[in-house]
């Protein structure tokens, strides 16, 4: 099983970045893919997630109305489209396939807001 993330990197607060994680090993139409977050000195938190289907996205609330979750189950890929991004997004992103029998993690991805 590999989850590999790429796409993060160093940008100024209100640019954009687009986050991928591609899959291998499992079925990936058969998870629900999220992305947590891990901030310098806080808690692993869960920012966006979609299910296997597509047939429901959920939000952090801070992120609501800038990030987009998405995925192509034609190439086991999950992504978040982030835009405006705010300081407060910093941190490593960590993609995530779920459902009741497993959960797989990725190695993560840093993100820095700066100007």
């Amino acid at each position: 099983v590999q989850l590999v993330e790429s796409g993060g990197g160093l940008v100024q607060p209100g640019g954009s970045l687009r986050l991928s994680c591609a899959t291998s090993g499992f079925t990936f139409s058969r998870y629900d893919m999220l992305w947590y977050r891990q901030g310098p000195g806080k808690d692993r938190v869960l920012v966006a997630a979609i299910t296997s289907a597509r047939e429901r996205t959920d939000y952090l609330d801070s992120v609501k109305g800038r990030f987009t979750i998405s995925r192509d189950n034609a190439k086991n890929t999950v992504f978040l489209q982030m835009n405006n991004v705010k300081p407060e997004d910093t941190g490593v992103y960590l993609c995530t396939a779920h459902n009741v029998d497993n959960t797989y993690w990725g190695q993560g991805t840093q993100v820095t807001v700066s100007s």
